[in-house]
């Protein structure tokens, strides 16, 4: 039967020691068929390695036997349209059952003067399951980055009333011992959380100077506890270290990151090396790594481990690979470390051979400036009491409770809404000043910038602290972080006093 009257264009003749080569060395799956009967002609090896059968089973076979029985209809009118035969999506069927997706694209061809269709086959089978991967891990990241932002407002009342709790113990009673104990699995649970909104990139970034020394000897005492007692950990710190610009928390998620890939690496011990030194990159250096000339910070981190074998080194930073037994990793932990350290102006750089350990070395830009306090050095110092008129806006209960505590015991009147519609009431109506809006950023409804912006209208001169733990692209606008005064969740109490404080000082 003749489904196909004629080719709107002749046939191209081929030699047949052409044909052969590019028939049979061809990676993809191809075949030849006669377009009356649709009976395959010769087939290449890619296509027998695919679908399962033997050469000689194909050639007793029609074109239509690959395919389900559900796609023949659609395949005969294609052959009865004149339309142009550019490429196609099908699904096929391989000798065992199993259902494949292709995509075939055909031509007509004249071998040893016959016409035939030549046919390539693309298997889209594993840009399908990356497509399903991708669509899996966005579904992941949304999931993860929700779940953090309400972690982060748990934490902040866990936290907060830990610390407001400790107000009324001395040193050294059984009690504080207790609430230093909620206090310190708060802090672990932090650092889980905003590894979630690394991994979800919604994590809010502020570049700040660090001195990586100061760091590593704050992180010691988790990184102790996450690698276990059959793991020594050894630090090697430079003295009169260079400054670095970075988001502290972005820093501490690549430790923890590279930490656990080295733990894994230790299953029955061993030990984990970090250092640290000054290095300068030259012109040609530079290039070779991607990064401007210039001074850089070399955090290492090394461990005695198994080593990673050629293939799967350049491979690492790729989302989704691991190298892990499946269930035990997402594959993105690398690939999160490598967009920090390029989003910071750095470079990552590996060095393992099997049995031999591995070496991360991570190159961060050094700048002159002056470096910060650490959070946790800045709390040891009490914020004294204020004084003013605060309006907090917060839509969860046990976060807004915390702030109107913390700040009711250090001065400030408060007025307080559980959104944007409350506290636009709450402004208009409220006779005397308002001195400071502390509004959470992410917000049913109305966003805490736009509620800034409207209560600007009426009240030009009062002062803002947005607050939030979670970036949400549609409700914080490029720069935004550079020029507003904001506070980070999960927050302290002294934290927050400091930064009200610190606010209403620049403006009045």
């Amino acid at each position: 039967m003749n489904l196909s009257p004629s080719a709107l264009t002749p046939p191209a003749p081929l030699d047949e020691a052409t044909y052969r080569f590019i028939f049979e060395c061809n990676p993809q799956a191809m075949w030849l068929f006669d377009e009356d009967t649709l009976a395959f002609l010769d087939v290449n090896q890619a296509a027998i390695d695919i679908y399962g059968y033997s050469r000689e089973e194909f050639l007793a076979m029609k074109i239509t036997q690959i395919r389900p029985p559900d796609e023949a209809p659609r395949l005969i009118e294609v052959f009865q349209s004149a339309a142009p035969r550019g490429p196609r999506s099908w699904t096929h069927a391989t000798k065992n059952g199993d259902r494949i997706d292709v995509e075939v694209t055909s031509t007509l061809v004249t071998i040893g003067g016959r016409a035939m269709r030549l046919a390539s086959v693309r298997d889209l089978s594993d840009r399908k399951m990356l497509e399903e991967q991708l669509q899996q891990a966005q579904r992941i990241e949304t999931l993860a980055g929700g779940v953090a932002h309400d972690f982060s407002n748990l934490l902040a009342a866990i936290i907060g009333h830990a610390d407001l709790l400790s107000e009324y113990f001395v040193p050294g009673d059984p009690r504080a011992v207790e609430i230093a104990g909620i206090r310190s699995a708060a802090d672990v649970a932090t650092s889980l959380t905003r590894q979630l909104l690394a991994f979800s990139r919604n994590q809010l970034l502020e570049a700040t100077v660090l001195d990586l020394n100061e760091v590593l000897d704050w992180a010691r005492s988790i990184l102790v506890r996450l690698i276990g007692e059959h793991i020594e950990l050894v630090t090697d710190l430079a003295p009169s270290l260079q400054r670095v610009k970075a988001d502290p928390y972005q820093v501490e998620q690549i430790l923890l990151n590279l930490v656990v890939n080295s733990r894994e690496a230790m299953p029955q011990g061993g030990q984990l090396t970090l250092r640290t030194r000054n290095v300068s990159v030259g012109a040609e250096e530079a290039r070779r790594l991607s990064v401007t000339e210039g001074d850089y910070v070399a955090l290492s981190v090394t461990d005695t481990g198994v080593g990673i074998d050629d293939s799967a080194r350049m491979r690492l930073f790729e989302p989704f690979f691991t190298t892990k037994d499946r269930g035990r990793g997402t594959g993105m932990g690398l690939a999160t470390v490598y967009g920090i350290v390029k989003q910071s102006g750095g470079h990552i750089a590996v060095k393992s051979d099997l049995g031999a350990g591995t070496t991360f070395t991570i190159y961060l830009p050094a700048t002159l400036e002056a470096a910060e306090p650490l959070d946790h050095e800045r709390e040891r110092t009490r914020v004294e009491r204020g004084s003013g008129t605060v309006l907090v806006v917060e839509d969860d209960a046990t976060v807004r409770a915390l702030i109107g505590e913390v700040l009711r015991r250090r001065g400030y009147r408060l007025l307080v809404a559980d959104g944007a519609a409350r506290a636009l009431e709450l402004v208009s109506t409220h006779g005397g000043p308002i001195d400071l809006l502390i509004t959470d950023i992410i917000m049913p409804g109305m966003s805490g910038i736009a509620l800034a912006d409207q209560i600007r209208e009426a009240r030009a001169d009062i002062s803002v602290l947005f607050m939030s733990g979670y970036a949400d692209d549609t409700a914080i606008p490029d720069g935004f972080m550079e020029s507003a005064a904001f506070l980070r969740k999960p927050f302290t109490p002294e934290s927050l006093a400091r930064k009200v404080r610190a606010v209403l000082k620049t403006v009045h």
